[in-house]
């Protein structure tokens, strides 16, 4: 089928509506979209133009009546509302209990790995390896929900195997800068995998693609909450066994931070899909108040580095933390993407997006005069190869977003454009980070 952008803005926002009915799983939201596609392909075949077709197809997914009513009531301004008035039916909210002990199961699998591992790896291998024990299990989690065919399967672990032999196999020096560098980007190449097993191995939809990336952001949320509940659960308890005379620091150190750590993330990814609607109504309050919040805090770091003295006697902590802000602006920005409504007009926090991502590039500027300034003087490292590159494609993410952005407000291009080109922009650091745990050891002595 030919793709229009109309077309595409309108299958987006059905599917959003649609994933976010808890009685209907996102593999069963996969299927329906390929109906609701191949009806409309059908209906554009016989005449009809984009909109008539999208109007019609709706109407005819029968299977979906409570959630069209849904998506309709709340878009009174659309014309196919009067198409899908049926009768409601009964929302099935039981929970599946199979599905929770699946969890529960990968759950304590995680932690039991993970507790296996602190016991017969030495701490340099385990701090390398300990995303290859822990995300797999995720993994699972969602090839199981699902239902992936054997050749996604297949293609998930041949990445995996090369992965899992480089970090196992490459003689890293002790605490060395490359055992460091592939420590931190083993887990972003890992998650990559992670997203085709949640797209269901669709990682060419511009769609799924969005989907993964508001289930990073919600899954954020939920372990955030996780873990401050279970911080606050282990200070009570240590408070209590304190005075009954006994230590417990042993206990959580050994037992209850191995098993509770990677236990969180399934039991947090389980939650996402559970609770979709409860943090799309959070997703939108958190990303506006933040915004303005990360905006001065940009306006301000670059009036400090602007008055600190020399680029090259940047600290190198500093241009970590600026790396770190950069991606936090990055996170908002496609946090904030996904949950608008592609068909609204520009508003106010659109112009705040702008001059977010406008203090970004000027940090990034800067950040990247100070690297290339320290390469200069001191030449390369291993290190700041990672740091240069990471920057360049911060730049380059960054620069094509403001511009889509300022076109929209300036009623030149669709806001899908920004949307597509965040989520095509997002392999490319999966990409990035396998180069620097696969290449960059060999070609810097392991150092």
């Amino acid at each position: 089928m030919t793709t229009h952008t109309e077309l595409e803005v309108q299958i987006d926002q059905w599917r959003a509506y649609v994933r976010r009915h808890r009685a209907i799983s996102t593999a069963d939201v996969d299927e329906m979209e390929d109906h609701l596609r191949e009806r409309v392909a059908d209906l554009v075949a016989t005449g009809l133009d984009d909109q008539e077709a999208f109007l019609v197809a709706v109407r005819r997914m029968g299977s979906l009546d409570a959630v069209s009513r849904e998506f309709a009531s709340e878009h009174s301004d659309r014309l196919w509302k009067q198409l899908v008035l049926v009768p409601d039916q009964a929302d099935d909210a039981r929970r599946s209990w199979r599905e929770l002990a699946v969890v529960l199961a990968l759950a304590l699998g995680a932690g039991a790995t993970v507790r296996i591992g602190l016991g017969i790896l030495d701490e340099d291998v385990m701090t390398r390896t300990v995303g290859l024990l822990v995300l797999p299990f995720l993994g699972a989690y969602l090839a199981w929900k699902r239902q992936l065919t054997a050749r996604v399967l297949g293609v998930l672990a041949v990445p995996y195997a090369v992965l899992a032999l480089v970090l196992a196999l490459y003689p890293f020096g002790s605490a060395g800068t490359t055992l460091v560098l592939a420590a931190v980007h083993a887990p972003v190449a890992l998650w990559a995998l992670v997203g085709v097993a949640y797209v269901g191995g669709r990682w060419r939809s511009d769609a799924h693609r969005m989907d993964f990336a508001r289930f990073t952001g919600e899954l954020a949320v939920y372990l955030t909450l996780l873990a401050l509940g279970g911080a606050v659960l282990v200070g009570l308890t240590a408070g209590v066994v304190d005075l009954a005379g006994m230590d417990i620091e042993p206990a959580i150190e050994n037992w209850i931070l191995p098993f509770a750590v990677p236990g969180a993330l399934v039991v947090a990814a389980w939650l996402v899909e559970a609770k979709q609607d409860v943090v799309e109504n959070i997703a939108p309050v958190l990303t506006r108040v933040f915004t303005p919040l990360t905006l001065v805090m940009l306006l301000v770091l670059l009036a400090v580095l602007t008055t600190a003295g020399g680029l090259v006697d940047a600290d190198r902590g500093l241009l970590i933390l600026m790396d770190a802000i950069l991606v936090l602006v990055l996170g908002l920005l496609l946090y904030s993407v996904s949950a608008r409504d592609p068909l609204a007009r520009p508003g106010l926090f659109d112009g705040l997006l702008l001059a977010l991502l406008g203090a970004a590039l000027a940090v990034d500027a800067v950040a990247l005069t100070a690297m290339l300034t320290r390469i200069a003087e001191f030449g390369f490292s291993a290190n700041k190869v990672a740091a240069l590159g990471l920057n360049v494609l911060l730049l380059v993410h960054l620069v094509g977003a403001a511009v889509l952005l300022l076109a929209f407000l300036r009623g030149r291009r669709p806001f899908d454009a920004l949307s597509r080109w965040q989520t095509r922009f997002l392999p490319v650091y999966a990409v990035w980070a396998a180069v620097v745990v696969v290449v960059f050891p060999p070609v810097f002595g392991f150092e």
